[in-house]
């Protein structure tokens, strides 16, 4: 009888123990993409993405309307072929052929270029935004003592403080080395 009190007080301890190391793991969460899209950053730097991409755009507009104007100008050599000058026009349908080709191989290449100055623009004004967000939500998370702050727009973990790994153990379970 006395072990059984004994072992009723070690095992109520046990579960005491359990709980308040579970209340020290607080977790918490966020929509860091939420809190991302309300700063006045991101704002500003989505109107600079706006105008780049609007200049880029009508850029890759005036050159697709200087082909669109060549392919029509040789459309309408075609049409005023006759036997008589052949030779003529299939020599000039030839040359803006080549023209035609070479614009738009010049075409893709600035719409290339232009993706990519977009890209790195909004990788060059977005990063900083992420770094400060990220840095608040580590600051909260700190302040608070949450052990855990998980990004419900993403579900990854994006704030953690200590923990157990259980990697080697499950590991184990599965037979890894």
């Amino acid at each position: 009888m006395k072990n059984l009190v004994k072992g009723a007080i070690l095992a109520v301890g046990l579960f005491a123990t359990a709980s308040v190391a579970q209340a020290q793991q607080k977790i918490g969460y966020v929509n860091a993409d939420e809190v991302f899209q309300q700063t006045t950053e991101f704002k500003t730097a989505t109107d600079q993405l706006k105008t780049l991409s609007d200049a880029k755009q009508k850029e890759l507009e005036s050159m697709v309307k200087v082909l669109q104007d060549k392919n029509a100008a040789a459309e309408e050599k075609y049409k005023n072929r006759s036997e008589a000058n052949k030779t003529t026009v299939d020599a000039e349908l030839a040359t803006l052929g080549q023209e035609i080709q070479q614009m738009q191989q010049r075409l893709q290449d600035v719409q290339k270029v232009a993706q990519e100055e977009v890209g790195k623009k909004q990788q060059e004004l977005m990063a900083p935004i992420q770094t400060k967000v990220m840095n608040a939500i580590n600051a909260v998370a700190k302040e608070k003592n949450f052990a855990y702050i998980l990004d419900i727009g993403t579900g990854a973990v994006i704030y953690y403080q200590g923990g157990e790994d259980i990697t080697p153990d499950v590991k184990v379970k599965l037979g890894i080395k």
